[in-house]
């Protein structure tokens, strides 16, 4: 089997002082696509937390990557962060700057030095989303898919191995937001590792992948058959 790049063995998560899933256990690989879903407060976005060390692991063992997060040091986190790529509901880009320059703010922040370097691979990950021409634009300029499309494109910079993505298609129309997740399943067929959380059950039919559903403090697989039932 190959290596997973999350391998949890009986985490625990809590928020606070209250548990919101135990015994989690997970191995998941290269270029899988996968959801999960549950109710609001059900552990979805807080699991997404543990991966990129917003959220301490309480008990049992966790790897993401090369890393071990129960033992993380803080000066690793943007070490680890660097290597994921992340994507939220609500976009977070700068506002005051355009497209180009979001992309080029966060090469610059991770490191990256050289102009043709940086211009080179700004290019490469705006065509990668269908965003080629739109450089120049602000975000205000930009439809909700096309912001979402940027922020997907941002999240690819560093061409991470694992993409997070919480309710990527949450602030968008059905259609816009069936066409982010066909994204996001290429990106994985391209060989990342995706995560999405999503309340939008419809998508689990179009664009098949592993299922994962937080009920009751647990994590569960739902196997092919169940889905149905979801």
């Amino acid at each position: 089997m190959e290596e997973a790049l999350i391998d949890y063995r009986g985490v625990s998560i809590y928020q606070q002082e209250l548990c919101v899933l135990e015994d989690v256990n997970l191995h998941l690989g290269a270029g899988e696509f996968v959801y999960l879903i549950g109710k609001v407060g059900s552990g979805k976005t807080s699991l997404l937390k543990t991966i990129y060390a917003e959220l301490d692991i309480a008990e049992g063992e966790a790897r993401v990557l090369d890393y071990d997060l129960c033992n993380l040091k803080r000066k690793q986190i943007p070490l680890l962060r660097r290597r994921l790529g992340i994507v939220f509901q609500d976009f977070q880009l700068l506002t005051d700057r355009n497209v180009h320059d979001n992309l080029s703010f966060v090469l610059k922040a991770t490191g990256w030095k050289k102009k043709e370097e940086i211009e080179e691979r700004i290019g490469q990950v705006l065509q990668m989303v269908g965003m080629e021409n739109k450089g120049y634009k602000m975000p205000a300029e930009l439809s909700g898919g096309e912001q979402q499309r940027v922020v997907i494109a941002r999240a690819m910079l560093n061409a991470p191995e694992i993409i997070l993505a919480d309710e990527p298609t949450g602030n968008l129309d059905v259609e816009t937001g069936r066409n982010i997740v066909r994204l996001l399943q290429q990106i994985s067929q391209a060989g990342s590792l995706v995560v999405m959380t999503t309340h939008n059950l419809s998508l689990l039919q179009e664009f098949p992948g592993k299922v994962f559903r937080c009920d009751n403090h647990r994590l569960m697989e739902m196997v092919p058959e169940d889905s149905h039932s979801i």
